[in-house]
Order: structure tokens, then C-alpha cells, then sequence
């Protein structure tokens, strides 16, 4: 894997007179700009995205973010995937099984179709330079920013800690650093992640104005929202890892029937999809659909008066199909351990060269190179 630092690095997308709050709305029409300039010119873009290896991506995850992955890799974009492998410790006092919990998030990875080749898969921990960008970072923070995060307060309220630690609050800052240490300019996310993406464009902004001595060290990076940012679990609220509430992709066929058919539904016969009023049949609707390729109207028309037995058929026959290559790939992936090393290797190589060019532009501008 080609280990050089490409330069110059990817430039911010927005001015620095357009306003940093990221809302909802800002975000969905910036990314409808964003993909008509990515089709025109996919090389002006970096992407930095990646998951905290607390156990196998799930289905939320395939279509919040892995799917935008793969695609925006294959129209040329330079992808960078952390695996956050320091950030397990945020909601959790110890980081069980993380060698496994490493190699699935790769087995996942290779799965969907991120290509190391084109690509750079890496862990946080094995990128020194990376982490020494925290310190300077959490300088440009405040105590109350940190705490006002609504990621955060979320986190807390569903950690494993036997105590809240400082690492938590830090969560934000970390990403920032993931994110700016190779100067993306662009993040695949879902909206519940749009605050911490506000504080990394708020860092990078603080960094340009104290050190920048009126050039931008780093980009401010820009959402890109998926289609479908938001699926429920089975329990009817986030589909999420820690909630165990979630259809990996790496369950088979018949856990995903099991899981899907204890979904939470509602006692109306009729299925319509009504997000507002009907959260639970709208969200195994919405992914039907995205299985199927159609709109969550149409599904709900298709299963009418049938109820909810027949609309968990429904998802279950769609999801299952929609996986089965797959799963087919990720099993073919598994028999060969070795290889899911030498992605990391590889990977950690390539990050680690971009990492050192960054800090050292960083010491240049703080003037701490001794």
C-alpha cells in the first residue's frame, strides 16, 4: 500500500463566513450540493469515517453510513476507516475481547466492499501522532461545550461505567482529532452524530484563527447525511450495540427472522408508514424498503390490511435476501485471519505517515519544534 502523504491536502468546502451550526435542515441541503460536486470531481474530497469495535455492525450502521462507504469509494473519494479502538474505554471500564472485537469490525468492512486497496483501514492506537493531537485540540474546548453535547449526555445515560470518567467528556475531541488528523473534508454520518461533527469544525476553525497566522491548517469538514439516517431497534427506540436491540450483519438467516419477528409493533391491522404516529411499523417499513429498493409507500401498500405477522414476513424475507452475498463474502473472508492483519498493517502503516506530516505542521504552527 502506496505510504506517502499526498499534498496538498483536501480544502474546506464551506467559507469562513457560513455559519458552523449543523443542523438538520443545513445538513440535508449542504449534502445534496455535496454530491453533485463529489460526481463532478470526487478527487477534491477525503473522507474520514469509522466505529469503536464494541462488537459486529448492524443494520443501522450498513444503511446510516457503510453503504455511503462503499459508495463514495467507488466514484474515487480517498477514504480513510478508523477503527476507534481507544474510544471503547468512553462508556466502559474495561475493553473486553477488543482482538475480536477488531477483526470483525475488518470481517464487516471487507463485507460490504470497502476496499483496502483503495482505501486505508486503521486503528486508533496504533497512530501516536494522531493522539498527540488531543492536547492542543482540547485547549480551543470548553468544559460547558463538552458537557452541552447532546452525543455525550445520550452516552452517559447508557454507559457500562461503574463511574462517568473523563474520557467521556473528551469523546468529541477525540473525533476531531480522527477526523482532522489526515484533513478530511468530509464525514459520512447520521444525525445523531451531527453535534460532535459541529465541535470538529468548531476545533478547526479555533486552530486556523490562534495558529493559522491567516492560512488554514486544517479543513472544516462537512456532513454528508444519508438517505436513511435513523432505524429503530426492535425495541422500538435506537437501533444500537449496547442496547442489544439491534440485526447485526453477520447474523444468519434464521436470527434475523427471530429478532425481526420480537419487534415492536403496534395492535392497528392496516400498515401504513407514518413515522410520526407509527414510529415501530415505519422504521421495519423504512427498511424494507431500503432492502427492496422502493419507498416504505409501497411496501405498506403491498401488506394493506395483512398486519403486523405480515409485515415482519415482509422484512424478513427482504433483509435476508439483501444480505445474503453478504454474508457470503464475510464468511469467505473469515477463513483467512492472517489477512485481516495485513490490512491493518498496511493500513496503520499509510495512516501513521499521514499522521506525523500533520503534527508536524501542527508544531510549525504552534512554534513547539525544538
Amino acid at each position: 500500500m502506496e505510504t506517502t502523504v499526498r499534498t496538498p491536502a483536501p480544502q474546506a468546502l464551506t467559507s469562513d463566513s457560513a455559519a458552523d451550526t449543523l443542523g438538520v435542515s443545513a445538513a440535508r441541503a449542504r449534502s445534496a450540493v455535496l454530491e453533485e460536486r463529489i460526481l463532478d470531481d470526487p478527487g477534491q474530497f477525503r473522507v474520514l469515517t469509522g466505529d469503536r469495535p464494541t462488537g459486529r455492525l448492524h443494520l443501522g450502521h450498513y444503511f446510516g453510513t457503510l453503504h455511503n462507504r462503499v459508495r463514495l469509494q467507488d466514484l474515487g473519494v480517498e477514504m480513510f476507516v478508523i477503527i476507534a479502538d481507544y474510544q471503547v474505554l468512553t462508556d466502559r471500564d474495561v475493553a473486553d475481547d477488543l482482538t475480536r472485537h477488531v477483526e470483525e469490525l475488518v470481517l464487516d468492512y471487507l463485507a460490504v466492499g470497502v476496499d483496502p486497496a483503495r482505501g486505508t483501514i486503521f486503528t486508533h492506537s496504533a497512530v501516536p501522532a494522531l493522539n498527540q493531537l488531543l492536547l492542543p485540540f482540547l485547549s480551543l474546548v470548553s468544559v460547558a461545550e463538552l458537557e452541552r453535547n447532546p452525543t455525550v449526555k445520550d452516552e452517559i445515560v447508557h454507559s457500562r461505567q461503574a463511574a462517568i470518567s473523563g474520557l467521556m467528556f473528551t469523546y468529541p475531541v477525540h473525533q476531531a482529532a480522527d477526523i482532522l488528523f489526515c484533513k478530511a473534508n468530509l464525514v459520512p454520518v447520521g444525525r445523531d452524530q451531527l453535534p460532535h461533527l459541529e465541535l470538529t469544525r468548531t476545533v478547526a476553525r479555533r486552530f486556523n484563527d490562534r495558529y493559522g497566522a491567516g492560512t488554514a491548517v486544517f479543513p472544516r469538514p462537512d456532513a454528508l447525511l444519508s438517505s436513511a439516517p435513523l432505524l429503530l431497534g426492535t425495541d422500538g427506540t435506537k437501533m444500537s450495540k449496547s442496547r442489544g436491540n439491534a440485526i447485526t450483519l453477520a447474523a444468519d438467516a434464521d436470527e434475523t427472522a427471530r429478532l425481526i419477528k420480537g419487534a415492536k409493533t403496534d395492535s392497528e391491522r392496516r400498515i401504513t408508514y407514518d413515522p410520526a404516529t407509527r414510529p415501530e411499523v415505519s422504521s421495519l417499513l423504512l427498511l424494507a424498503a431500503l432492502c427492496q429498493g422502493r419507498t416504505p409507500e409501497q411496501v405498506a401498500s403491498d401488506i394493506g390490511s395483512a398486519g403486523a405477522a405480515a409485515l415482519k414476513r415482509t422484512v424478513t424475507e427482504s433483509v435476508n435476501e439483501y444480505l445474503a452475498p453478504l454474508r457470503a463474502r464475510r464468511a469467505e473472508y473469515a477463513r483467512d485471519r492472517g489477512f485481516l492483519h495485513q490490512v491493518l498493517r498496511e493500513g496503520n502503516e499509510r495512516a501513521n505517515a499521514v499522521a506525523d506530516a500533520t503534527l508536524a505542521e501542527v508544531r510549525a504552527a504552534m512554534n513547539n519544534r525544538y
